[in-house]
């Protein structure tokens, strides 16, 4: 006897559409390894439909008043609120999430960004129109840049699908967005409700893998192409896009340092260090992963976090104990796998370090110390709930390790000297730096990262802006 499996859609013009040509793939529930559903496998006829229904809305929401495109959004985050249980059910089945931890640190801070960009919809700040050559008055206008083709990744679908649609359509952009292969329940029910606010065309979802990512970006119609994805992924949209001149924004993983200082609160910071290493099973490109302790507090610091990591629960999206779920797919789990079993001889597993069960994709809360700089899970994104522990003797080497990696998204430091939090701060090459804590987000600042994390920036005044382009305007006084 077989389960049939749940049919998933696209959402085109406004209503949902198998994909042209019939094909599908299966949907995964990571805590499982089962399938329970499918989803389009989008090509580019599927691409071009929904371009063109963009692309017709497109005019008359530019057209729109702030106003009336902030009450859209208002509208959408309360049904976000009032629809919250289907969400958090269809978010923990993509991805195996735990039920309560979702409901309480996944849709209030959705819902909040949505609120954010409805009010920056109305708060488009410029230069002041002047006259800056006789006889001529200059002004400023701030447009939106048009179709936006979105590509959003699989360890926080509907976060950063909010991240990604709330300020195009705030202002005035319309969106085409395609969740990962892997996730695409919770996408296709935000469509079901944003599709009851906004006129048709003017958000849109296909579902598919690389091929249908690539298709949107390669696509003539769309101004903008925005991912959040691989560093692989980000370079491939970079180079696709340079031959029309495409504008990019890209938010590409990170390797996040965390600093800690013989001065720190070891048993407040391993606290919190574990908690943001661990949470999401470490599928956050923020997620504290890369411990440099000072070599006088190294052993006990080590000792404290590798019982903190024997005291963290990974299991079943309703178990109310567990601090994170599985990992996403089966590749990451041989991905994460990986970086442990190439371990050098050198390094050594403090905690973890294995599979959990023989069902779904579950790793073990994992420490590893004695890692030198060079290390390839030093060097490269682990993406899973493992954290590699580093011994440095001064604020020189601290700062010089922090640094020596290619990514530049975000970086903390822990010490209760505020001169050196300062110097550190200044010196750190990294798009965010925590000090005294870790992975805390708000709307009002900015989150995006330098070098090979990409560029452009989410939440903010600066990731609203990023949807904006503008046009100088000159008017003679003459008549």
């Amino acid at each position: 006897m077989t389960t049939e499996l749940r049919r998933l859609r696209n959402y085109i013009a406004g209503e949902f559409r198998d994909a042209a040509d019939g094909r599908t793939t299966d949907v995964i529930n990571p805590a499982t390894g089962e399938a329970y559903a499918t989803a389009p496998l989008s090509g580019q006829e599927d691409v071009d439909a929904a371009m063109a229904a963009a692309a017709e809305a497109f005019p008359a929401w530019r057209d729109q008043t702030p106003a009336e495109r902030q009450k859209a959004l208002l509208k959408i985050a309360d049904a976000f609120e009032e629809r919250a249980e289907e969400l958090i059910a269809a978010e923990s089945e993509n991805c195996g999430k735990p039920l309560g931890l979702t409901r309480t640190e996944e849709i209030p801070p959705m819902v909040d960004q949505i609120r954010f960009f409805a009010g920056a919809a109305r708060l488009l700040e410029g230069r002041s129109a002047g006259e800056y050559m006789e006889g001529l008055t200059s002004i400023v206008r701030r447009e939106p840049v048009g179709v936006c083709a979105q590509v959003a990744p699989w360890n926080y679908p509907m976060m950063m699908a909010v991240w990604k649609f709330a300020p195009a359509l705030a202002a005035g952009n319309t969106v085409v967005l395609k969740p990962s292969d892997t996730t695409p329940a919770s996408t296709v029910l935000m469509a079901e409700i944003i599709g009851s606010i906004v006129p048709r065309g003017v958000f849109n979802v296909v579902c598919g893998d690389r091929d249908t990512g690539r298709a949107m970006v390669e696509h003539k119609v769309p101004a903008m192409a925005s991912i959040t994805g691989s560093v692989r992924a980000g370079m491939q949209v970079a180079e696709s896009a340079s031959k029309d001149l495409k504008r990019v924004h890209l938010e590409l993983g990170g390797k996040a340092p965390v600093v800690v200082f013989e001065d720190t609160d070891i048993a407040k910071a391993v606290e919190d260090i574990s908690v943001a290493g661990f949470f999401n099973a470490g599928q956050d490109c923020t997620a504290a992963t890369r411990v440099l302790v000072q070599a006088s507090i190294h052993d006990e610091f080590v000792t404290a976090l590798a019982k903190a990591a024997a005291d963290t629960k990974t299991g079943l999206p309703d178990d109310e104990d567990v601090l994170y779920g599985p990992l996403n797919n089966a590749n990451q789990l041989q991905q994460v796998s990986g970086f442990v079993d190439r371990l050098p001889a050198h390094a050594k597993v403090e905690a973890g370090g294995h599979q959990v069960g023989d069902k779904g994709y579950f790793y073990a809360p994992t420490v590893v110390s004695g890692l030198k700089q060079d290390d390839e899970i030093i060097q490269n994104e682990v993406f899973g709930p493992v954290i590699t522990v580093q011994s440095f003797t001064d604020e020189a080497q601290a700062l010089e390790w922090a640094n020596g990696v290619e990514y530049a998204l975000a970086s903390s430091v822990w010490t209760k000297d505020h001169a050196r939090a300062m110097r550190m701060s200044k010196n750190l090459d990294f798009g965010c730096v925590w000090i005294n804590t870790h992975i805390p987000l708000v709307a009002e600042m900015p989150h995006g990262g330098f070098k090979k994390s990409g560029y452009g920036k989410d939440l903010s005044a600066y990731g609203f802006e990023d949807y904006t382009r503008i046009k100088h305007v000159m008017t003679s006084l003459d008549g």
